[in-house]
């Protein structure tokens, strides 16, 4: 069996024997051939690392020592099938592949009792991929313990959701855990451009203008498997439209948005356009027109930007502009955050609006924001002075004989939770960093502080 042979599921969860032929799919045909082909992930890929213990075992001791499960635990697009065929072709084993969308625990056990049987009679070691295993239910994934345990099978389980809650305990107890990180746009970019040159790929019968490469890593969101996808469909329209004749077809940005079937987006990632458009989208949040900066969040998302970006952008809009206004905005951004990083695109397009929208209709102050770039300001003005004696830490022999903490009230002890003594520097003193609005939550604020300042200042 060569790297393009493995035993997939048909109907009904049955394995059967595919090859990946010169028909299939472009994603498919260009699966690394070693671990040097793999595009990212070089955290896992260091020499004597585990993985690389499992997928190029010096010896048949380091196979043994090699980790009998491992669980890859990543988003949509990263190299968690690729890694699981590698384990299996490079090292010359058998590559079965279930999905936890169609498989039970039937199937499960059928491809463990043949693995068992070719172990016995001298074949090949089985390699047993579980896609989406998070699907499995606990008897399913309790059906695997014993394969993994007796290493009848080497199980390679593949997971977008973090396998701490996903995964039963007893499996993941016995399983090597890989976290898989996402794709930048230049591991992409390589991967593109190999795809082009490679006789497995299109064998530079195509040449890809800058732009529409640009677009495409874009478009590709940080998915390997979607860049190879929109590769494949513009190539094969630029091929067929175009006359015979010698060299590479020319594939323009024009192919490669129509073979999205996406509307021209006009957008330079590293232009004006980009800045602009992300400059357009914080000031409608912070200006509370919902609709405007759905616009933008659309434009942006049509156009293939990074949603880790788009994210990222929200959670420091959330702190600046809505600040203690609406504080949950902030748990809000950081939720969405993390919910792209794990769901990926398209359907991260929906957790980013949803956010968008609590941050845009949400009271808005800045004045968390404002109170820490004053208080910046004196810093690097030079506006620090010494800890006040009281406040120094006095848990070390000695402290006290100087006078660290002498004095100190614990809060604790004093009526509402609030000690009257001074906490800033001599030099300081009185300074205020921070003046609540009166929208929003912050209101609330205003008046407790308000309270807090009178009787620290008694």
């Amino acid at each position: 069996m060569d790297l393009f042979d493995a035993v997939t599921t048909g109907e009904h969860g049955t394995p059967v024997t595919t090859r990946a032929g010169a028909g299939a799919p472009l994603a498919v045909r260009m699966r690394p051939a070693s671990l040097d082909e793999v595009a990212g992930q070089s955290h896992l890929l260091v020499p004597g690392s585990p993985l690389r213990r499992l997928v190029e075992p010096a010896d048949e001791s380091a196979r043994r020592a090699a980790p009998g499960s491992v669980i890859l635990w990543g988003p949509p697009g990263v190299g968690k099938t690729t890694l699981a065929y590698l384990v299996a072709t490079v090292s010359g084993r058998r590559f079965v592949e279930l999905s936890a969308v169609t498989a039970g625990v039937k199937e499960v056990r059928q491809v463990v009792e043949d693995a068992r049987r070719r172990l016995a009679t001298g074949g090949e070691e089985t390699v047993l991929f579980i896609d989406e295993v998070h699907r499995f239910s606990k008897t399913q994934q309790d059906a695997l313990l014993p394969s993994v345990e007796n290493r009848w099978v080497t199980l390679v389980a593949a997971t977008t959701e973090n396998p701490s809650f996903s995964v039963n305990s007893p499996l993941l107890s016995r399983s090597l855990l890989l976290t898989l990180k996402p794709l930048t746009s230049d591991d992409v970019r390589t991967l593109v451009r190999r795809a082009v040159s490679d006789e497995r790929g299109l064998g530079d019968a195509v040449e890809l203008a800058a732009d529409a490469e640009d677009q495409l890593v874009r478009m590709a969101g940080g998915d390997a498997r979607k860049a190879l996808t929109i590769l494949e469909a513009a190539a094969g329209a630029a091929l067929a439209d175009a006359s015979d004749g010698d060299g590479p077809v020319p594939v323009d940005l024009a192919t490669v948005e129509r073979a999205v079937d996406v509307a021209a987006v006009r957008y330079d990632r590293d232009g004006d356009q980009h800045y602009d458009v992300i400059s357009a989208f914080i000031k409608s949040i912070r200006g509370s027109d919902v609709d405007a900066a759905l616009h933008y969040l659309a434009r942006m998302v049509a156009a293939g930007e990074d949603p880790r970006f788009i994210a990222r952008r929200l959670v420091i809009s959330a702190a600046e502009d809505v600040g203690m206004a609406d504080p949950s905005a902030l748990q809000t951004a950081v939720a969405a955050a993390q919910a792209v990083q794990l769901i990926g695109m398209p359907e991260g397009r929906i957790v980013l609006a949803e956010a968008v929208v609590h941050l845009a209709t949400a009271p808005k102050s800045n004045r968390a924001y404002a109170g820490i770039n004053a208080a910046m300001d004196d810093v690097r003005a030079g506006r620090i002075g010494v800890v006040p004696p009281h406040l120094r830490d006095a848990h070390y022999a000695g402290a006290e004989k100087i006078g660290h903490g002498k004095g100190y009230r614990y809060s604790h002890d004093a009526p509402h939770a609030v000690a009257p003594q001074q906490y800033l520097p001599d030099e300081l003193a009185g300074r205020r960093y921070y003046t609540p609005s009166d929208r929003g939550y912050e209101r609330q604020v205003a008046e407790r502080l308000e309270r807090i300042r009178e009787i620290l200042d008694s």
